[in-house]
């Protein structure tokens, strides 16, 4: 967003040039694989800057703490808040307990994910990767270990090109091992979300941990450790498949980090003597200060460029170099790309002439009134209307089936071998595996009945030895209780076997109610 401040009349404050190279720029980058340049991004401050140190610790803190954080479910389930519980086939979330039959919450979760995304690219542009991608958030926390140990840029740089001495080790050694051991807390974190967090990890530091979490934790140790420290850059610009799609979500409306040279060109790095010798020039002093804090290595006066993650830390830059030179901040900016093409119109004539200033300024120097600014409206458009009614139709829709979700289910196999017994009174029996799913983690006695076959009873293997067309079975909690059961009906009414019978189980302290349709095989009945 375009920020700008009067006092064009302030003494200007001193701006250092750093010299500072986009070794990861497209135009300078070979096309084939050459050794990794080493980008040394300085220290930004400014809000954006303020903002992604929020972001790091709120996501870190959301990533680290959530696995200890404890949901009463009573005696029978586990008081974890998050959990996978993958040996019993379970993922708990606070209240929500899925099952693996409900496993469409979790795709509708991901496809909700995957829109959100859209939305706030077609809105924001790269938004995510510049503030809540775990990449760029590791890489913050990796470089905040690296500038508290080897100092800023100029003193990283320096310490870099110095021959090995002690203190040099000193340093290195101590910053590869801070960054494991972050490696090793990443590593950690995951695996607390698969199992109860407190115990695995006494059992992990006593050595008694199964195999499996050590090498899960191996693994993302080496993970977080190359990608976050070593590559780095190299992630987003040869790894990651998002900057290579982002162009379908972007439009002419979208917001995205913007050197606004309609207003910086051309460069003058001595602004004060060109003024003196009556030249036109822009806002840019070519301080470099742009690229010094990028952690890309790339040159945003270049314009738009798959390697930016608009991380605005470039914006931060800028807007502390037009403070000490009396300018207005915004020079780079977010901005659309419909506001920067109607301002590039204006500064040179519908593409006529270079860039003059003279065209979007007045002759107090402020902006010309034909100078478009962002407008926020801009952001409530028929594109992201749709995302987001889509998206909250998505989410309303597995809100709406979570709610209404039965917490009960019976599924009955009948016996395929024999599929009757023909018994000495001229009964006919059929045998049944009757499975109740309790799906609360609490235990339920639950009433178990037939309907249709008027003179049909059953008897249930292990419990009371009389027949009966009901019983009531105590079913356990949190699971699925098999029950063998025999459907008896007398050789007179052999006859109606041809009519249809269900079983049905109902909660006797509640309302849920679950049925089945059942087949009664008998000798000369067609189904």
């Amino acid at each position: 967003m375009n920020i700008y401040r009067a006092g064009q009349d302030r003494p200007q404050q001193p701006v250092e040039r750093l010299e500072a190279e986009a070794v990861n720029s497209a135009k300078t980058r070979k096309p084939l694989y050459e050794a990794r340049k080493k980008i040394f991004p300085k220290r930004a401050e400014g809000r954006f800057r303020r903002f992604k140190w929020l972001v790091m610790l709120i996501t870190l803190g959301i990533y680290y703490l959530t696995p200890f954080l404890r949901w009463d479910r009573g005696p029978y389930a586990p008081d974890q808040a998050v959990l996978i519980d993958i040996a019993n086939r379970r993922f708990y979330f606070f209240f929500i307990e899925i099952w693996p039959q409900e496993f469409f919450f979790v795709a509708g979760l991901l496809v909700m994910a995957g829109l959100g995304l859209f939305l706030v690219t077609s809105a924001v542009g790269r938004a995510w990767c510049g503030y809540t991608c775990p990449q760029t958030v590791w890489v913050d926390l990796f470089l905040v270990v690296e500038r508290a140990i080897e100092g800023d840029r100029n003193a990283r740089m320096k310490l870099d090109a110095a021959p090995f001495t002690f203190g040099k080790l000193r340093k290195r050694v101590l910053k590869h091992a801070i960054w494991l051991v972050i490696g090793v807390l990443t590593g950690g974190a995951w695996i607390f979300y698969f199992a109860d967090a407190p115990t695995l990890a006494r059992e992990f530091v006593t050595g008694q941990a199964p195999m499996i979490a050590y090498s899960t934790v191996a693994i993302l140790t080496a993970t977080t450790y190359v990608f976050g420290g070593l590559m780095r850059e190299q992630v987003c610009t040869y790894m990651c498949p998002w900057p290579r799609i982002q162009a379908a979500m972007l439009d002419e409306n979208s917001l995205v980090v913007t050197y606004n040279d309609w207003r910086g060109e051309p460069r003058s790095r001595h602004a004060k003597k060109a003024a003196a010798s009556g030249e036109s020039i822009g806002d840019c002093v070519d301080c470099n200060a742009c690229v010094a804090v990028c952690p890309m290595g790339i040159d945003i006066r270049d314009g738009q460029q798959l390697e930016c993650i608009t991380c605005a830390l470039c914006i931060d830059a800028c807007d502390g170099v037009m403070d000490k030179i009396g300018k207005p901040r915004g020079l780079i900016a977010y901005a659309t790309l419909a506001e920067y093409q109607s301002n590039m119109a204006l500064a040179t004539g519908n593409g006529q002439h270079a860039i003059r200033p003279a065209n979007v300024r007045k002759e107090d120097g402020s902006f010309s009134n034909r100078v478009r600014h962002f407008n926020w409206r801009i952001i409530f458009r028929p594109r992201t209307l749709l995302y987001t009614a889509i998206w909250a139709a998505v989410g309303i829709g597995m809100l709406f089936a979570l709610v209404t979700r039965e917490r009960l289910a019976l599924n009955v196999l009948h016996d395929r071998n024999p599929q009757y017994v023909l018994e000495s009174n001229g009964s006919i029996r059929n045998g049944y595996t009757v499975r109740i799913l309790n799906m609360v983690p609490q235990p339920r006695i639950m009433s178990l009945t037939i309907d249709g076959l008027p003179n049909a009873v059953m008897k249930i293997n292990g419990m009371a030895d009389n027949a009966a067309r009901a019983f009531e079975v105590t079913v356990e909690p949190d699971e699925a209780t098999t029950l063998k059961v025999f459907v008896t009906l007398p050789g007179e009414d052999v006859a109606r076997a041809a009519e249809n019978f269900e079983f049905i189980v109902s909660d006797t302290a509640g309302h849920e109610t679950a049925r089945y349709d059942a087949v009664f095989n008998a000798p000369g009945v067609k189904k």
